[in-house]
């Protein structure tokens, strides 16, 4: 059985591609920073709920303590939480920051030795081509014009880290995803977005590569992305 992890993944693409695991054989941990909303969600799927806030240490630790209890390794860490930040001053930097990056740092580090223990180990990050500098200097992308300065800059770093994980970690698959426009609560304000169910397929494909996949890339659903 394939152990996977999936943070923030009570709604929109973290459900969905918890749904779509669960119907490949994972056993599937959805990690969640509420208590009902996670327990509700993971009992609609028939998927293993893990309290887990990104942006607190002691909540980090004290799910992958648990997912090591019951479990002993974990095969598959996709990291989906992230918040949108659209004000421009300090505390909207810093919690974007805070989620969308440093909550990567803090569920790795702890994800890491269960990682370590699977024979091929996948890392899936949801970033972002608004965190691309070839595509938001570039006019011809639709990213050029994403008035969303915080957001690109901490899935710029949401990337980078990706990057860096996998020259560290070269035994474990280490790569950031594009999963396209997708309409969940988040994009609900810009009334845009294709449905979570066919965001999900992409980031369920480069969650079961095999030992031969990718790994230090920026992707989407066609390919490899530049930074």
């Amino acid at each position: 059985m394939t152990i996977t992890l999936i943070t923030g993944a009570n709604k929109g693409i973290g459900f969905e591609t918890a749904r779509q695991l669960l119907e490949l054989g994972h056993v599937v941990y959805i990690g969640a920073r509420d208590a009902e909303r996670g327990e509700k969600a993971a009992a609609g799927l028939g998927a293993r709920f893990v309290q887990l806030d990104v942006t607190n240490d002691a909540s980090v630790s004290s799910a992958l303590a648990s997912i090591d209890a019951a479990e002993g390794r974990l095969d598959v860490l996709v990291h989906n939480a992230g918040i949108l930040e659209t004000e421009m001053d300090g505390p909207s930097a810093l919690r974007a920051f805070d989620t969308n990056a440093v909550g990567i740092v803090r569920v790795t580090q702890a994800a890491l030795p269960l990682l370590r223990k699977s024979a091929n180990a996948h890392v899936v990050t949801i970033s972002s081509s608004a965190g691309s500098f070839w595509a938001v200097t570039n006019p011809d992308r639709p990213e050029f014009d994403l008035p969303l300065a915080l957001y690109s800059a901490s899935k710029t770093a949401a990337t980078m880290l990706t990057v860096q994980y996998a020259k560290s970690h070269p035994g474990i698959k280490f790569n950031a995803l594009e999963p396209g426009t997708t309409a969940t609560d988040m994009t609900a304000r810009f009334g845009i977005g294709r449905s979570p169910e066919e965001s999900a397929r992409v980031v369920v494909r480069l969650a079961t590569h095999g030992s031969e996949g990718p790994t230090g890339t920026l992707r989407d659903e066609n390919g490899e992305l530049h930074f």
